[in-house]
């Protein structure tokens, strides 16, 4: 967690697990965050009822640990090729697609939302050499505007409830990623992890390809040392392993939601 109190009205110049600096990409759905200013942004507002539309074209999304338990009833969950092997709810199978959003921009009833996306549009930043965290907002005109009246700040320039309830979900974020961080390198280092690919059948003899993701193999992890294995126990890690491995069954539901959807298109391509 954070070891300085972080205010929704501090300014930062840079940070690392929230909104990068310009030197670095931004974070999935950001283009511009920037740190909420009471002077700045005293007229600023969150539009009501703004949807979940931003995620319609991507099929994964990162998670943290903690929620594993609960995106496996609803998600396939697999881990990232590079070194930090980040844990992400997959919920597409063709590139620039979510099977979970509509064109509407509601989310499919009754399935948990991963944080990542609930945290939009605010998300931390970290000011470099130190541990205190800024709450920034991306300035995005699908999100924000000055007639709404969810103000992030005051009459007497004083952050809101909005704004008080975006920076305790962002300080929750942050303390939990911190513990992904830790669990998933370890993954990576452990040897556990296998490249996947699927092949998907969309009807009529068609099949899609979906790679570029790993996930973990049920038998070297159960020829996993007997010290390995209780260092796992004993750091809390071993409910979020089987997490993922129960999450497998989820694909299914992901093909069920594709051919919904294929279905849908090639009805509309014969109208």
């Amino acid at each position: 967690m954070a070891k300085k109190q972080a205010t929704a009205d501090d300014k930062a110049q840079s940070n690392k697990e929230g909104a990068p600096s310009a030197s670095t990409s931004m974070p999935l759905f950001y283009s511009n965050p920037v740190p909420l200013d009471a002077k700045k942004h005293k007229d600023l507002a969150l539009k009501k009822n703004f949807g979940l539309a931003f995620t319609s074209e991507v099929n994964a999304v990162p998670i943290n640990m903690i929620e594993m338990p609960q995106i496996c009833h609803f998600y396939p969950i697999a881990f990232s090729p590079d070194d930090n092997a980040t844990p992400v709810a997959l919920i597409g199978l063709r590139d620039n697609e979510n099977l979970f959003v509509d064109k509407k921009g509601e989310w499919q009833s009754d399935t948990y939302i991963p944080a990542y996306i609930r945290r939009y549009p605010f998300i931390f930043s970290e000011m470099p050499e130190s541990d205190q965290l800024t709450l920034c907002v991306d300035m995005n005109d699908n999100m924000l505007n000055t007639k709404s009246d969810q103000k992030f700040f005051d009459e007497e320039e004083k952050a809101t409830q909005l704004s008080q309830n975006a920076l305790e979900f962002c300080k929750s974020y942050h303390a939990a990623a911190q513990q992904t961080l830790e669990f998933s390198k370890a993954l990576a280092k452990s040897g556990l992890l296998v490249e996947r690919q699927a092949e998907i059948g969309i009807g009529d003899g068609k099949k899609i390809s979906f790679s570029g993701f790993r996930i973990i193999d049920e038998q070297k992890l159960a020829e996993l040392a007997d010290e390995d294995f209780l260092e796992w126990r004993k750091k809390g890690w071993l409910p979020f392993l089987y997490a993922h491995l129960f999450s497998g069954a989820q694909w299914q539901n992901l093909t069920r939601l594709l051919h919904g959807r294929t279905e849908k298109e090639d009805k509309g391509k014969k109208k």
